[in-house]
C-alpha cells in the first residue's frame, strides 16, 4: 500500500496487510485445500493489495465439521450463560480497542469513507455486541397450568425453553463487511451456537480481523470459523450444507431465493435479509431544506450501497421543485475520493462490476426520458466512482424506478395527495425502509400504517439501534435482525409436559 504511506495508516494496519491471510478453522490458520488465493481489490484505484484464501466446498466441510465439534463435544453450548455474556463483552472490547484500525481496513477493502466507517460500522458494532453480550443470559422459556382433556385423573406439568439451533452457516455482503459479520455472530454466539462465516469475496480482510480478535477474546476452538472464497463455491456450498443446522443470508434479493431454495432442499432454517427500494416521502409541510438533507443522507450514505437507501423519492409538487434543487446542490458539493482520504464524503463503489452496474442503470434511465439535476456520470481518475445523481422526469414504470440500483442513485417524483402516494410508495416487490417528512403528525400517525415495510423512519433515514429488530416485508427478506425478535432465528423451542 505504498500510496497510503505517511498517516493515513495506523502500524496496526500495516501489520495486517503485511501478514500473509489464512482461513480461520476449528481455532487453526489455515490455507485452501487448493491452494487457490483470491485477489483483493482497493476500489479507489483498481489495485490488488492484498490476497486471501479461495476457500471452496472442501473447506467449507472442514469448517463444518469444526463448527460441529465444537457444538456437540465442546463445551461452548453448555457453558454458564454468564461466561458468554463475558466473552462477548470481552469482543467488544477488543473490536473497540482497534477501532482505528478496522475503520482502515474497511475503507481500504471496501472504499467506504473512514470517518464514517469508525463513527458508523464499528460504533454499531460495538454496540450491537455488547447489546447482545446482556440477551445471553436472558434468553428463557415459561411455565404453563396444562389441562389434558385425554386423563383427566392425573397432573401435569408443562414448561417451554429455548436452545441454540446448532451450527449457523452465515453468509454476507460487502457494503457492511464488518457489522454484518457482528449481526449474524452476536446472537448466534449468545445463544449458544457455533458457526461457519463466508465473507463476500470483494471484502473478506474485516472478517479475518474479527476472527483473530474472537480468538484474542479466548472462544474455544470451533465455535466461529471463517472461510473465504467466492459465493459460487463455498458460499453454495455453505448454504448447502447438510451439516448446517441454520443459514444466515444477507445480499441481493436474487441470491437470497438460490440461498432460500438450498436450505430448504435440506429443512435447514433460514432467514433472509435482502434488498429494496426504499421510498422517502415529503410532505407538504416539510421544510425544504431539511426534506433536502435527508435525502440526501437517504441515499448517499455508503455510496448508496445500503439494502435500505432512499432511492425513490416523493416530494408533495407544491414542495417538490425547492427539495430537489436543495439536494441537488448537495449532491454536486459532495467530494469524491478515496475512503482512506479523511477529507472524502463520497468514496469508490465496491467494484468495477459495481460500478457498471449503476451507469448502466443511469443510462437505462436517460433512454427513458430522465433527467440528471446532478451527476449521471463516472467520477473522473482511477478508481470505481460514481458522482452522485439525482435524476427527474421519472416514471413509475421506468427500471431506475422499479429496480434496486445499490449505488448513489435516486429518483425524485412529485405526487398530489397521501392517498396517491402511499399507493406509489408501495408499488413494489420489495418492502424494507421507508422515511416520512413532516411535522405534522397526526398525519405521519395516519401514513404510517398504509406504508408495507419493515421498518419506517420519521424525519431521519438509516437510523439503526441494537434494540429495534430490522428486516422486510414482501421480497426483502424473511425475519427480523437485532433487538430481542433476532433471537428466535438462533434458538429452538421446546415443549416439556410432565406427568406428575
Amino acid at each position: 500500500m505504498d500510496r497510503y504511506k505517511g498517516e493515513l495508516l495506523s502500524d496496526d494496519t500495516r501489520r495486517f496487510l503485511a501478514q500473509p491471510k489464512r482461513m480461520a478453522i476449528g481455532g487453526e490458520w489455515v490455507e485452501a485445500l487448493g491452494g487457490g488465493m483470491l485477489e483483493v481489490v482497493d476500489p479507489a484505484s483498481g489495485q490488488v493489495f492484498d490476497r486471501v484464501p479461495a476457500g471452496e466446498a472442501t473447506d467449507i466441510d472442514r469448517a463444518v465439521a469444526a463448527a460441529r465439534r465444537a457444538f456437540e463435544q465442546g463445551d461452548w453450548p453448555r457453558m454458564r450463560p454468564v461466561d458468554r455474556e463475558r466473552l462477548l463483552l470481552r469482543l467488544a472490547e477488543l473490536v473497540e480497542a482497534h477501532a482505528q484500525e478496522l475503520a482502515e481496513i474497511e475503507a481500504l477493502d471496501n472504499g467506504k469513507p473512514v470517518t464514517m466507517a469508525r463513527a458508523v460500522d464499528v460504533a454499531l458494532v460495538v454496540d450491537f455486541l455488547r447489546y447482545m453480550a446482556g440477551w445471553a443470559t436472558k434468553i428463557e422459556g415459561s411455565t404453563m397450568e396444562v389441562s389434558v382433556p385425554l386423563v383427566r385423573d392425573r397432573e401435569f406439568f408443562g414448561y417451554t425453553r429455548r436452545e441454540p439451533v446448532g451450527v449457523v452457516g452465515a453468509i454476507i455482503p460487502w457494503n457492511f463487511p464488518l457489522l454484518m459479520v457482528a449481526w449474524k455472530a452476536g446472537p448466534a454466539l449468545a445463544s449458544g451456537c457455533t458457526m461457519v462465516l463466508k465473507p463476500a469475496e470483494e471484502t473478506p480482510l474485516s472478517a479475518l480481523r474479527f476472527a483473530e480478535l474472537v480468538q484474542q477474546a479466548g472462544y474455544p476452538a470451533g465455535v466461529f470459523n471463517v472461510v473465504t472464497g467466492h459465493g459460487h463455491s463455498a458460499g453454495a456450498a455453505l448454504a448447502a450444507h447438510k451439516g448446517v443446522d441454520k443459514v444466515a443470508f444477507t445480499g441481493s434479493t436474487e441470491i437470497g431465493k438460490l440461498v432460500g431454495k438450498a436450505a430448504l432442499d435440506n429443512m435447514t432454517r433460514v432467514s433472509l435479509e435482502l434488498g429494496g427500494k426504499s421510498p422517502v416521502i415529503v410532505l407538504d409541510d416539510a421544510d425544504p431544506a431539511v426534506a433536502a438533507a435527508g435525502a440526501a443522507q437517504a441515499i448517499f450514505f455508503n455510496q448508496g450501497q445500503v439494502c435500505c437507501a432512499g432511492s425513490r423519492l416523493y416530494v408533495h409538487k407544491s414542495r417538490f421543485e425547492r427539495v430537489v434543487e436543495g439536494l441537488s446542490g448537495i449532491a454536486a458539493d459532495m467530494k469524491l475520493g478515496a475512503g482512506i482520504e479523511p477529507s472524502t464524503q463520497i468514496g469508490p463503489l465496491v467494484s468495477a462490476v459495481q460500478q457498471q452496474r449503476v451507469l448502466g442503470y443511469i443510462r437505462s434511465g436517460f433512454e427513458e426520458g430522465a433527467r440528471a439535476l446532478a451527476g449521471g456520470a463516472a467520477g473522473e481518475g482511477e478508481g470505481y466512482f460514481v458522482k452522485p445523481t439525482v435524476l427527474v422526469d421519472t416514471r413509475d414504470d421506468m427500471r431506475v424506478v422499479r429496480e434496486e440500483i445499490f449505488g448513489p442513485v435516486v429518483v425524485a417524483m412529485p405526487y398530489d395527495d397521501l392517498d396517491e402516494v402511499a399507493r406509489r410508495a408501495n408499488d413494489t416487490p420489495y418492502g424494507l425502509g421507508a422515511s416520512i417528512w413532516s411535522n405534522d403528525l397526526s398525519r405521519v400517525h395516519r401514513l404510517v400504517p398504509k406504508i408495507k415495510a419493515g421498518t419506517v423512519w420519521v424525519n431521519c433515514h438509516n437510523i439503526l439501534d441494537a434494540s429495534m429488530p430490522f428486516g422486510g416485508y414482501k421480497q426483502s427478506g424473511i425475519g427480523r435482525e437485532m433487538g430481542r425478535a433476532v433471537l428466535d432465528l438462533y434458538t429452538e423451542g421446546k415443549s416439556v409436559i410432565m406427568a406428575l
